[in-house]
């Protein structure tokens, strides 16, 4: 995956980005590359979320690391019960997430953290690998924002769950049991994205975020 150049306009942004670099991090080895799903291996919490910031994932490497939305998401990770730390500055931190992991529905960093719906359609086949993977053992979905939660919803029906028609619309704090052909239940959860753009106007807050992802870790009957 890391060496996928099947977008070209993602390709040459995330380069540009790597090689211009920000001036606070003009010390730096940007990543550069299609960032990679992060997290425990069998996940009960699959979170899923929109693409790498410019200088954040595609610098370190890591989803949703080095940047405000993820310093937003892995707070309230770790005050849940799921993150080891409250931050994730960087690969070899130490952080570890216990029964959740992190994707992202466009693996590139866009320009203006804007994808386009082609562009989320080229990445599928990599969310699609990494499902196939962590399937089995999810119990719950978390999407951030209706880029994700799109993304999920077409990903999961393509893994054979029963998605309703008309489909159903994002929003914060929606939940919508979604059967496999075993008659298993997943549950895909609605959050709005822990965006700058949401969180300092006060659309999402910290009690907010927390009350999605404890809601999240009950659904998923995870101790504690």
């Amino acid at each position: 995956m890391s060496q996928c150049r099947a977008c070209p306009r993602l390709v040459a942004w995330r380069e540009q980005v790597a090689t211009e670099k920000r001036a606070a991090y003009a010390d730096q080895t940007y990543w550069g590359r299609p960032v990679p799903g992060f997290g425990d291996p069998e996940p009960r919490i699959l979170v899923v979320g929109l693409a790498p910031a410019a200088h954040g994932a595609n610098r370190t490497g890591r989803v949703f690391t080095g940047d405000r939305s993820g310093d937003w998401l892995f707070s309230s990770l770790h005050r849940v019960g799921l993150a080891a730390l409250p931050t994730s500055t960087h690969r070899d931190d130490g952080q570890r997430l216990d029964g959740a992991r992190l994707v992202s529905a466009v693996r590139c960093a866009p320009p203006a953290n804007k994808p386009t719906p082609a562009e989320r359609d080229t990445c599928a086949s990599w969310l699609d690998r990494e499902l196939g993977l962590v399937l089995p053992h999810v119990e719950v979905v978390v999407t951030l924002g209706a880029f994700g939660w799109a993304a999920a919803l077409a990903a999961l029906e393509r893994a054979g769950l029963d998605v309703p028609r008309p489909l159903p619309r994002f929003g914060h704090g929606v939940e919508v049991p979604l059967a496999d052909a075993e008659g298993r239940i997943r549950t895909l959860l609605g959050c709005y994205h822990p965006s700058p753009h949401n969180t300092v106007r006060g659309r999402l807050t910290e009690a907010m975020t927390d009350e999605v992802l404890g809601r999240a870790r009950a659904l998923a009957r995870m101790p504690g």
